[in-house]
C-alpha cells in the first residue's frame, strides 16, 4: 500500500507513484474535531495529535503538524500572554522585548527539549511518531533568525531597528535568534519531525529589498541551518512571493525544497527551481472562504497542471487555512489535487 511518505520521496525523485502528495495546513481544526475551545485544544499535546489525525483519517490528505501556534516560540524565551480567539490561531499578547536595552538581557534557553514550553509539543510529536511516524511526514514549524524578532517585538519595531536601527544592537538580537533556531531544529528532529518548515517572511522580497536579503536575510540563513544540515528542510516565505529570491536561495544556501507563496506564478517558480528541488504549488486558501467547491476545483487544476507541465518535482500545499472554511471546500480541494495531482505529464527540458 502507498504511504504518504512514499509519495513525497517519489516527488523528490520526480516520480508520481498514484498522485502528488497534498499538503494541507490544518491547524486550529482540530479544535472543532475534538469539540473544544483553541485555548483548551492547545492546552495538550495529546489533543493537537488527535486532532491531527482525526483529520487526517477525515480528509485524506498527507501530512500532520506537531505546530500549536507561532507564538510558542516566544514561549520558549519566556512569553507569558497569549491572545486566544474563538475562531482563529492565538497570537502572542505582550512582547517581551519592549526597548533595545532587553535585547542585551534576552536569554536563549539551554536546551530547548526540557523546556516547559517544549513539553505539550514533544508530546504531541510523541504521539505522531508513534501513529504515524515513517508513514506519514510530521511536520515542525520554525521561525527563521531573521523573522523571529518578529514576534518577540512585533513586526513595527523589528522593522525599524532592521532598517533604520544600530547595526550592533540588530546583530546582536539576530545572533541570539540564530542561536535560540540551530537549538530549535536540533530539538524538533530530535523528536521526530521529517519536515522541517524553515519560516521566513523576512526572506522575501515582499518584505524587504532585495539589498538587506542580499546582506542580511542569506547570511543569516546559511548561519541557521548550518549545524544540522537541510535535510527536510523547506524554504517557506510565510505566504509571501518567493519567485525574486528562489534562485539565489537555490544557488547560495542548497536548500531541497520550496514553498512559493500563492501570489507566484507556479509555472516560473518550476522554471526557476528547474528540477533542482522539491516545488509545491500553493493555494490562496484566505478564497476557500467564499468560493464554491466548483471554483476550489477548477482553482486546484490550473495550480496541479501548470506546475505538472513543468517537472514532477511538485507537490501542492495550502497556506495557513483559515478556521472558518466549511469541510465541503476542503474536501473538494483535496481531493481535486489527488485528480489532477495522478497526470503525470511529461515534464519540458
Amino acid at each position: 500500500m502507498t504511504t504518504s511518505m512514499d509519495r513525497l520521496v517519489a516527488a523528490a525523485n520526480g516520480q508520481i507513484i498514484d498522485h502528488i502528495p497534498v499538503f494541507c495546513n490544518l491547524l486550529d481544526q482540530g479544535a472543532r474535531e475534538l469539540g473544544l475551545s483553541i485555548e483548551d485544544y492547545f492546552s495538550k499535546g495529546e489533543y493537537v495529535a488527535e486532532g491531527q489525525l482525526r483529520m487526517l483519517e477525515k480528509y485524506g490528505h498527507d501530512n500532520v503538524w506537531s505546530l500549536f501556534y507561532v507564538g510558542k516560540e516566544a514561549e520558549l524565551f519566556g512569553c507569558k500572554k497569549i491572545c486566544y480567539a474563538n475562531d482563529g490561531p492565538p497570537n502572542v499578547e505582550d512582547f517581551i522585548i519592549h526597548s533595545y536595552d532587553d535585547i542585551e538581557k534576552l536569554q536563549v534557553p539551554d536546551d530547548i527539549s526540557t523546556h516547559p514550553a517544549f513539553v505539550e509539543t514533544a508530546k504531541c510529536l510523541e504521539i505522531l511518531k508513534r501513529e504515524v511516524g515513517g508513514k506519514v511526514p510530521i511536520c515542525a514549524y520554525l521561525t527563521a533568525s531573521m523573522s523571529l524578532p518578529a514576534i518577540l517585538m512585533s513586526m513595527e519595531k523589528w522593522m525599524e531597528l532592521l532598517m533604520i536601527g544600530e547595526p550592533e544592537v540588530r546583530d546582536l538580537l539576530l545572533e541570539k535568534c540564530s542561536n535560540f533556531f540551530r537549538k530549535e531544529i536540533e530539538a524538533y528532529r530530535n523528536a521526530g519531525a521529517d519536515i522541517l518548515v524553515y519560516a521566513d517572511p523576512y526572506g522575501s522580497t515582499d518584505i524587504i529589498p532585495m539589498r538587506v536579503f542580499k546582506e542580511l536575510s542569506l547570511k543569516w540563513m546559511k548561519r541557521d541551518l548550518e549545524p544540522g544540515g537541510l535535510e527536510g528542510v523547506v524554504y517557506y516565505v510565510g505566504g509571501a512571493r518567493l519567485n525574486s529570491v528562489a534562485e539565489q536561495v537555490i544557488n547560495e544556501v542548497g536548500i531541497n525544497a520550496y514553498y512559493p507563496g500563492p501570489l507566484d506564478d507556479i509555472g516560473e517558480s518550476m522554471r526557476i527551481v528547474n528540477n533542482r528541488a522539491l516545488c509545491a504549488g500553493v493555494i490562496n486558501d484566505i478564497r476557500l472562504l467564499d468560493w464554491t467547491p466548483d471554483e476550489v476545483r477548477t482553482e486546484v487544476q490550473r495550480i496541479v497542471q501548470g506546475g505538472l507541465q513543468v517537472s514532477n518535482k511538485f507537490f501542492f500545499g495550502t497556506v495557513v487555512m483559515p478556521y472558518g472554511i466549511p469541510d465541503e471546500n476542503i474536501k473538494a480541494m483535496i481531493n481535486a489535487a489527488k485528480e489532477f495531482g495522478r497526470l503525470s505529464l511529461p515534464a519540458s527540458d
